[in-house]
């Protein structure tokens, strides 16, 4: 068995305690659906089993639903495209390109998703809040109601993130009352929302009781985040001042100080990623678990479609297929990336076997290129973990529809396969890899943007090297490739837009598929930019893929409110939730 923290009882703690979301009804509704009620849940213990399930609920619903917003964070942010073939989960066509409209059910899903870890949040903090001192001491008190409400404010984030115009529910709401639903007033979520994370920085210890719980550092460390993205500009001043503290003076729950992992490998490894020297790295996470009684409820489930279609590991479903201009992005010169974009064009674009059967000899791209493409792609002639050389199209479900590449960073070695993955499940692709919601080198890589609005460059510049250096070590061995990634020399940062645009692409290239791109871009208002230069180059190379997609400025920066939960809080033929703008 492998269970390697608290969350991996999550989903048998819950078959006991009322948090199931009701498909039918409003998705605040909390039916009774187990042995254990929130009313016979008073006590330390029934507070705690909720708080677990709230942290359960971090893995999402489903792959629709998933907390790794492969979907919404990579797919819509042109790291990847749905691959496959077209009619196999046929609602992300649309999503990828840009025209989902509000009955599409991966949005449904998705907000029943965050608004369940939300119901989960307030359910614990109700059961807490009416415990008397005989039954729980003030320490432990504050410690349950700092976790619930963290993870109360990390999901309405997300929700933020996905639609922009939400409510805020809290363990107050009527929520018989259709109004008290309303998400008119954007301000007002926000500043709930902030105030949620703030607070449990401020009342978090550092040192909880078990893995997988957030401490102080990591709720600081979003909390300087979320204010990164408020209002689209956001408090660079007031985040720059946390995120430095976190960086000189953070520790993970176990009481290691942040550091970034040996080798950016190791973060993608379940054998390595829960070494001391790994976990350092680890701000906040889900933590999976396999072979634990759950049938691999516990386990990543968001990512088993995500594998090669036939062989290598996962045996399904050919899902999740890196880009052709994500993968070109890794070229480099003299260890530098090419960041006027010229890695699409001539000799600079990656060399591929699109197009050409496994039985026909291909040589891969000689490089040069950042390490970080063959630990985050799988392609031809390269070494897939320890399955050998990637073969290529056998591999590939349909090569027409999403290109040659594989995804890797979800994937299990031959050698993990029954130990850190889970064989009770209907896929093999179940595994026990964590899923990095943040991480060390985003901590940095979002104080180098925040160095560089009103801070120093110089330190900028220490924060992007130091994620560049880790980025050399432990390449990957043979398959001919030459690797070469070096630190950005001394004084460069000194040109402020040249800066930007090197942070901006160390976070596509170190971040790439974990499901950040479409948020970073929305937040630093270039989503339509970007995303038009990316379609116009992607369409050209799956154009039934992509066919006449475009992205809309003013529309498609923010997904479309889901119509169920429209027509769910409909009173007197009255929605109190409005539906975004142009859908």
């Amino acid at each position: 068995m492998v269970r390697k923290n608290i969350i991996s009882v999550s989903l048998v703690a819950l078959s006991c305690i009322a948090v199931v979301v009701a498909c039918n009804k409003d998705f605040l509704e909390q039916d009774t659906t187990g042995l254990l009620t929130e009313q016979q849940a008073q006590s330390k213990k029934g507070a705690d089993q909720f708080l677990i399930g709230s942290y359960a609920a971090l893995k999402g619903i489903g792959w629709e639903g998933g907390g790794s917003n492969w979907v919404y964070g990579s797919i819509v942010g042109g790291e990847a495209n749905k691959g496959s073939d077209a009619g196999d989960q046929a609602d992300i066509v649309p999503i990828q390109q840009y025209v989902g409209l509000p009955v599409n059910n991966y949005f449904n899903v998705k907000w029943r998703a965050l608004y369940e870890g939300i119901a989960r949040t307030n359910a614990t903090i109700r059961i807490t809040n009416n415990l008397s001192a005989s039954d729980i001491s003030d320490a432990d008190k504050k410690q349950i109601l700092a976790e619930a409400r963290f993870l109360r404010g990390f999901y309405h984030f997300e929700a933020i993130k996905m639609w922009k115009n939400v409510p805020f529910i809290d363990e107050t709401v009527n929520v018989s009352n259709a109004r008290t639903v309303s998400n008119e007033d954007l301000a007002g979520t926000w500043t709930k929302t902030l105030d949620d994370l703030k607070f449990a920085y401020e009342n978090l210890v550092a040192k909880p009781s078990a893995r997988g719980r957030i401490n102080n550092w990591g709720a600081k460390a979003m909390y300087a985040k979320a204010l990164m993205f408020r209002n689209g500009t956001g408090d660079i001043a007031a985040a720059r001042g946390l995120l430095t503290d976190v960086i000189d003076n953070g520790t993970n729950s176990e009481g290691t100080k942040y550091n970034l992992a040996p080798g950016f490998h190791d973060l993608f490894n379940a054998d390595r990623e829960n070494a001391a020297e790994v976990r350092a790295e680890s701000v906040f996470a889900y933590e999976a678990s396999v072979n634990d009684g759950a049938g691999g409820n516990n386990a990543n489930y968001d990512q088993v479609l995500n594998f090669p279609y036939n062989g290598g590991p996962g045996g399904c479903c050919g899902f999740f297929q890196p880009s052709f201009e994500f993968v070109n992005s890794f070229r480099t010169k003299d260890g530098l990336p090419l960041l006027d974009g010229s890695y699409n064009t001539g000799a600079n674009q990656i060399k591929n076997d699109q197009g050409i059967e496994s039985t026909v000899d291909f040589t891969p791209d000689a490089g040069p290129v950042d390490p970080r493409l063959d630990w985050t792609v799988g392609r031809r002639g390269v070494p897939y973990l320890d399955w050998g050389p990637h073969p290529g199209k056998a591999w590939i479900r349909d090569q027409g529809n999403g290109g040659p590449y594989a995804p890797k960073k979800n994937a299990y070695y031959r050698s993990q396969a029954g130990k850190l993955t889970d064989g009770t499940n209907w896929a093999s692709g179940l595994t026990a890899i964590n899923y990095k919601i943040m991480r060390f080198a985003d901590v940095l890589l979002l104080a180098a943007e925040c160095e560089m609005n009103g801070g120093s460059p110089a330190k900028a510049l220490e924060y992007v090297n130091r994620v560049r250096t880790r980025a050399a070590v432990q390449v990957v061995p043979g398959a001919g490739v030459t690797y070469d990634v070096k630190p950005y020399p001394a004084g460069s940062f000194a040109d402020a837009t040249f800066a930007t645009n090197a942070i901006r692409m160390e976070r596509k290239l170190e971040l790439g598929m974990e499901g950040h791109r479409f948020f970073d871009l929305v937040r630093w208002g270039v989503a339509d930019v970007e995303l038009n230069k990316f379609l116009t180059y992607e369409k050209a190379k799956l154009p039934a893929a992509y066919g006449t997609a475009s992205f809309t400025k003013g529309k498609n920066e923010v997904f479309p409110i889901p119509q169920p939960q429209i027509d769910l809080h409909t009173s007197g033929g009255q929605s109190y939730l409005k539906q975004n703008p142009n859908y």
